[in-house]
């Protein structure tokens, strides 16, 4: 509002005295005066908008009071004098600087929390991982209030925070336990730094100085953590190029420019979406309005995970355990559209028979007894469904062996064959042989395209889906090795 104000005073002939000669030029000018201090680096983009945000708020708040009307201390002041939505400037754009962190040098960040605490203080420090665990906005973290710690009816943690920038206040977010411990440790140290302050006036992240009461948030986070990310150790992430046919790793410099407050956002996003978080879930999670939104701020699973595919078909199998050969690229791009229409996710593996792939998976006549159909294939990113399918039926076999009161036709239809067990055992051995002969490095990287797999697949096997927990999807805080 000053600098409306000092708009004003440089604009009108009467400096702006008289309400009633405002008008949409002094508004038009004092846009053009932000615009100015934005391009010449005096303004921010993100505190330019914020600025006009909060100028536009408060005209509209004088008219809803009726300053402007007769007797106002505004009377006579223009309709016109108003900031429209045309006036708004645009948002800032992050572009891939915004965008998530590879999970390596998420790692390293993680691993040097304490070189940061270090650096800084204890508040910078949890400040951070606040907003590595819960996707919030820096400002929506800087300003939590002691009390932000609640739990749901189960017992569930939740932050309790406010969201500045949609004006949504007392919003919920679940979090993990983890998470809460490294609030619950925070809001100890706050209570015993102000032991004679009401907890309700506290924040969370008090400023260390000139801060007697606590009632004032921590400042100046990013530039701290930009320090400190600098400090850091040269950082590199795998690219994996085609040379001569062959799949080549190559480890290539990272640009710190990329890591700033604001990406934990989208890496927190992106986390999700692996996960199988599903899109108007994830909007909740975000405290977006528009599902549009979100979407802005992690990758399509298809493209992201189309590398993982094709890793994973590399080493793929029949019910008999013999190995599917895909060498040729043709092969590889149908089985991409395989997995989007032609074929159905079974337990340990996927179904092609074309009936049940087009109801769904709901029209099986053999109940799931995949392993004794032509039309089940599975690869080795199952091999860990498979190991447990073969214990449930060693489980099941032997606790209907014991005394277990039942008919015989039941008992005799309920008890796995042993051609089934030495099926799924057969399966087991055949895939986890192949993986033993591979080199360390392409062990290693389809261990890494199979963790993508799993992650983002969801089987529906015909039964009712309840009411699951969010993934825990918290970067680990274990140091590097």
């Amino acid at each position: 509002m000053v600098m409306l104000s000092k708009s004003l005073r440089l604009q009108r002939p009467d400096r702006g005295e008289d309400p009633a000669g405002w008008g949409r030029g002094d508004i038009v000018a004092f846009t053009n005066r932000m615009g100015h201090l934005s391009a010449s680096g005096k303004l921010s983009a993100s505190r330019r908008l914020a600025f006009t945000r909060f100028v536009r708020r408060v005209l509209l708040r004088f008219r809803t009071l009726g300053l402007a009307g007769p007797g106002g201390l505004l009377e006579g002041m223009p309709v016109g004098f108003a900031l429209w939505p045309e006036d708004m400037p645009d948002e800032p754009e992050y572009t891939e600087a915004g965008r998530d962190l590879p999970e390596e040098v998420m790692r390293v960040l993680c691993a040097n929390l304490d070189l940061l605490e270090e650096m800084s203080t204890t508040e910078v420090r949890v400040a951070t991982e606040l907003l590595i665990d819960t996707g919030r906005r820096p400002d929506e973290i800087y300003t939590l209030a002691l009390d932000c710690l609640e739990t749901d009816p189960d017992g569930s943690p939740v932050l309790v925070y406010d969201n500045h920038k949609a004006y949504r206040l007392g919003r919920r977010l679940p979090i993990g336990g983890e998470t809460a411990d490294v609030i619950r440790r925070q809001q100890q140290r706050v209570r015993a730094r102000f032991p004679d302050v009401a907890p309700a006036r506290l924040k969370l992240l008090p400023r260390p100085k000139t801060n007697p009461e606590g009632t004032k948030p921590v400042s100046g986070i990013a530039s701290r953590h930009r320090k400190w990310a600098d400090s850091l150790p040269d950082l590199t992430v795998p690219v994996i190029t085609m040379e001569a046919g062959t799949r080549v790793t190559h480890l290539v410099p990272f640009d710190k420019a990329r890591i700033f407050t604001y990406a934990y956002r989208h890496c927190y996003a992106q986390r999700h979406a692996d996960a199988g978080v599903p899109p108007d879930v994830l909007k909740e999670l975000m405290d977006h309005r528009a599902i549009t939104t979100t979407q802005g701020y992690y990758r399509i699973g298809a493209e992201r995970r189309r590398e993982a595919v094709d890793r994973v078909t590399a080493l793929q199998f029949d019910r008999h355990g013999n190995r599917v050969w895909r060498a040729a690229q043709s092969l590889l791009d149908s089985e991409h559209v395989r997995r989007a229409i032609g074929e159905v996710a079974t337990p340990y593996g996927v179904c092609r028979e074309p009936s049940n792939v087009a109801a769904g998976g709901h029209a099986c006549p053999l109940r799931f007894r995949c392993l004794g159909c032509e039309h089940f294939s599975t690869d080795v990113s199952y091999l860990p469904d498979l190991k447990v399918h073969l214990a449930d039926l060693l489980r099941s076999r032997e606790r209907l062996m014991s005394a277990f009161e039942a008919d015989d036709w039941a008992r005799t239809q309920a008890m796995p064959s042993n051609e089934e067990i030495g099926r799924v055992r057969r399966l087991i051995d055949r895939v986890s042989s192949d993986l033993d002969q591979l080199t360390a490095e392409d062990r290693a990287q389809i261990e890494q395209a199979v963790a993508l797999v799993r992650r983002s697949r969801t089987v529906h096997l015909g039964m009712p889906r309840v009411g699951q927990p969010l993934p825990d999807v918290r970067p680990p805080r274990n140091p590097l090795p």
